[in-house]
């Protein structure tokens, strides 16, 4: 089978091996909870007139305020002989019929307000939110009392006038969002591709902002239970003998001190009530953020999960090298899925030393880096084996505490997108001055003279002034310097660079990378240098590391992978960069696509891309064993001095 005809199958396992949204939502325990309680109440309620439940307005005088777990009354009676537990069952399905019709009336409309005004903008949305703003100018409840009083007491009536009260609160929230994702990228390519703005509305912003509307949804059913049930206490809801929760605790209020359980069990009755919503709707939210449909819904941890039995490499670190990484594995997983971003990493860097990281997009290389310092995010990622270690000291074994202590210290990080990375609501003087007091007992002034310092050391021209600005007030170059400042700033012993100079032009990445070269060399710190440009290792790297589906395949000092790489995968990537001065040189793109991690085969993962490859390759576990001269490759079949792909 070719690759070509083996990747729909490796698609299709992926797919079939996610969870279903239900799953998740069953992951989520708190959600789960919800979901049986809420359950039950509905069921009861639904249920309620095939029960053998009593009549609940039938009364009684002569068993009045019959106490709790009595033979014919298992909740007791009120203060007419009328069964509570009867009255219960019906008042709950009176108040979640009025709750959930009131809070989708108030979030169809409100929602809608909010999406027509956040996209269009201008008149229409300086007239819609004028509108809702003058229903905000009133308190709600005061509101809602009015309308009642208008349109005269009742169910009905009360339902109307929570709906409306409530309209603002979906309007103002969905309007918010959709006023900053009209100016996003993905819309912009929506009506370039032809669309509508109902269309775009419809399958681009609504989307985006469901998961807001639908834990909104879940808070305010719980609300408009409880405004429902303020409104029947008052005697402007339900209307007797009918009954609801709001109306019972109204009653019971009379005879609280004598019949404490009178309105004792209404009010649980609402709290189980609202509370089940609350964290049902959480795990719906969280069910729809494809973000975090990672197969377990919790938040990402502070630090990376490491398994606890982990596999640990037999040879002991290197006390001498700033960094040694001995067979590092990372897991991501997700349903019945394991995806082996990471498949056992050896990397080493002696002070002062720059090692260039290279590969094509991923290979596994920002997991690599993100793994060193605990980045990954957990859940779906894990630590599966391996070791870290930071001068002799294994990471992967050290306390949080001390991980914080090297994180922005010892050990720093440039990522890709300053953008990104930095705070969009800081200046980025006082980003670079929290830094330095987060390691350093510095006082307010001396933090911010030390920032000024480091914006004259990274080349940051009239450091005073730039250090007020935001970052989006930055060129893109400026915003690299800030993120080198923020790097140096405690004098770190290893820099982490993961495709610092990507979105950078030409020169401002020629000045960025010679910045960077000289920085290391004035302080003698170690560089793990993450790209997937040769031409950017050929400038500043003593040392390259290749990778392709997250192991390394070939390593060996810069100059000597260049010339004669012993890899099929390193040539055919030196081939595909430029030369000047070649301007007939044929660039020929590498066929094929990387395997996928969670569905990697015995032997070697370059073999369905490989011109070289024979029956050996696709059997066995292949080491990276040394070559010639300083290469080390993980090949059976490797190139020798001056030999080409044919």
């Amino acid at each position: 089978m070719t690759a070509a005809a083996a990747e729909p199958v490796a698609e299709r396992s992926e797919h079939s091996s996610r969870p279903s949204s239900f799953a998740l939502l069953m992951n989520n325990r708190l959600a789960t909870a919800g979901l049986v309680v809420l359950a039950v109440i509905v069921v009861a309620a639904l249920a309620a007139p095939i029960l053998p439940l009593e009549n609940p307005d039938a009364t009684d005088p002569a068993h009045r305020l019959a106490p709790l777990f009595s033979a014919a009354h298992p909740l007791g009676t009120d203060a007419l002989g009328r069964d509570v537990l009867s009255r219960l069952v019906w008042g709950s399905r009176v108040s979640l019929a009025v709750g959930v019709s009131a809070s989708l009336i108030a979030a169809l409309a409100g929602s809608a307000i909010g999406l027509v005004a956040g996209y269009a903008g201008g008149r229409t949305d300086q007239a819609m939110m004028r509108g809702i703003d003058l229903l905000m100018a009133f308190p709600y409840i005061l509101l809602a009392l009015a309308i009642v009083a208008i349109l005269g007491p009742g169910l009905v009536n009360a339902l109307y006038a929570i709906a409306i009260v409530n309209i603002p609160f979906f309007a103002r929230n969905i309007r918010g969002i959709t006023l900053g994702l009209a100016r996003r990228e993905f819309v912009d390519a929506a009506k370039l591709s032809g669309k509508g703005p109902v269309r775009i509305l419809a399958t681009e912003i609504l989307p985006n902002v469901l998961p807001t509307i639908v834990i909104t949804l879940s808070t305010t059913v719980g609300w408009m239970i409880l405004e429902t049930a303020g409104l029947s206490f008052l005697g402007l809801g339900a209307q007797p003998p009918q009954a609801d929760l709001g109306s019972m605790l109204g009653e019971g209020r009379k005879v609280m001190f004598t019949a404490p359980a009178v309105s004792l069990v209404p009010g649980l009755a609402i709290f189980l009530i609202v509370m089940a919503i609350n964290l049902l709707g959480d795990g719906i939210r969280d069910v729809l953020d494809p973000r975090l449909r990672s197969g377990a819904l919790t938040r990402p941890s502070a630090r990376t999960a490491i398994v606890r039995d982990r596999r640990r490499p037999k040879e002991e670190p290197d006390p001498e090298a700033t960094l040694d990484v001995r067979d590092l594995s990372t897991e991501f997983h997700m349903g019945r899925s394991t995806a082996k971003a990471v498949g056992g990493v050896d990397l080493k860097i002696a002070r002062g030393e720059c090692l260039g990281l290279v590969g094509e997009s991923g290979s596994g290389k920002s997991v690599t880096a993100m793994s060193l310092m605990g980045l990954v995010p957990s859940p779906p990622g894990v630590v599966a084996g391996g070791t870290v270690a930071f001068k002799g000291e294994d990471l992967l074994d050290a306390r949080d505490a001390r991980i914080r202590e090297l994180r922005g210290g010892a050990v720093s990080h440039v990522f890709q997108d300053p953008l990104a990375t930095l705070h969009p609501l800081f200046p980025v003087g006082d980003q670079v001055a929290e830094a330095i007091r987060a390691h350093r007992p510095l006082s307010r002034r001396d933090a911010d003279a030390e920032t000024r310092r480091l914006f004259e050391l990274v080349r940051i021209p009239n450091p005073a002034e730039r250090m007020k600005a935001y970052p989006h007030e930055l060129s893109g170059g400026l915003r690299q310097r800030v993120s080198i400042a923020m790097a140096l700033a405690n004098d770190p012993e290893l820099i982490v660079a993961d495709e610092p100079t990507t979105a950078l032009d030409v020169t401002v990445q020629a000045q960025v990378l010679r910045l960077l070269d000289e920085l290391r060399r004035e302080k003698n710190a170690a560089v793990l240098f993450i790209t997937h440009d040769f031409g950017v290792v050929s400038e500043i790297c003593e040392r390259v590391a290749v990778m392709y589906a997250g192991r390394i395949v070939e390593t060996g000092k810069t100059d000597e992978v260049l010339s004669e790489p012993a890899h099929p995968y390193t040539r055919m990537l030196i081939d595909c960069v430029p030369v000047m001065g070649e301007p007939e040189r044929r660039l020929d793109a590498i066929r094929g696509r990387p395997p996928a991690v969670d569905a990697l085969t015995p032997g070697c993962a370059f073999a369905d891309r490989c011109p070289r490859v024979q029956a050996d390759c696709r059997t066995g576990e292949l080491p990276l064993t040394p070559k010639r001269d300083s290469l080390a490759a993980r090949c059976l079949h490797p190139l020798e001095p001056g030999e080409t792909l044919s």
